[in-house]
């Protein structure tokens, strides 16, 4: 996984009065767990968004008043109106023991049934998965080169070597739905397949 460092401040008070404060001076609340204690501290509203506002997954270095941590952020509470973070779940990573966290997709390959006038649709943007951080890549990787028109490839069939996925299996990742001339493309084969049984029957 990709690595970024963010220093933060520990609360000395913690309560809604304290967090209210904290996000009128710039600041989002936060809470480190899995280690432990419980750490309550607040990260910069600006540096926060370094690992909110983007499409990869980190591993947080923290530096809490000058102790170190690794985390996994997993949860954000955001604002209704302003969508600024309220408050933030950070997941402390220790050595053997597995982290749930969701990894970005990336495609690979060209689809025939894109080339064929299908439209390819991606219907999950990341993968919730689980195993130790040092087994987790950057982003989960699917090759798309074999997908026809109406094809999909559900969550079952990704797999990554000691990595568990936990979303729902028969989810859909990603598909080809046809289009136009997809639609055309289909029917021209099914009328090519069915000219051949009656040729082969005629024989």
């Amino acid at each position: 996984m990709k690595k970024v460092s963010l220093s933060g401040s520990l609360r000395e008070n913690v309560g809604k009065k304290d967090a209210k404060k904290q996000r009128r001076s710039g600041n989002v609340p936060c809470v480190l767990y899995g280690g432990k204690e419980q750490v309550h501290f607040v990260l910069d509203q600006l540096s926060f968004g370094e690992i909110v506002f983007t499409p990869h997954a980190y591993l947080v270095e923290l530096n809490i008043d000058g102790k170190m941590y690794n985390a996994v952020l997993q949860d954000v509470q955001y604002h209704p109106v302003s969508d600024s973070a309220l408050h933030a779940d950070f997941l402390e990573v220790t050595e053997g023991k597995p982290v749930i966290t969701a990894l970005p997709i990336r495609l690979k390959g060209n689809s025939p049934g894109v080339m064929a006038g299908g439209k390819l649709q991606l219907k999950l943007r990341k993968m919730k998965v689980k195993g130790l951080i040092e087994n987790l890549p950057e982003e989960v990787i699917i090759d798309i080169s074999k997908l026809k028109i109406a094809e999909a490839i559900k969550v079952k069939a990704v797999q990554l070597a000691n990595v568990e996925f936990l979303d729902v299996p028969n989810s859909v990742v990603v598909m080809v739905k046809a289009g136009r001339g997809g639609a055309v493309a289909v029917a021209d084969e099914a009328e090519e397949e069915a000219a051949g049984d009656e040729n082969q029957a005629a024989e």
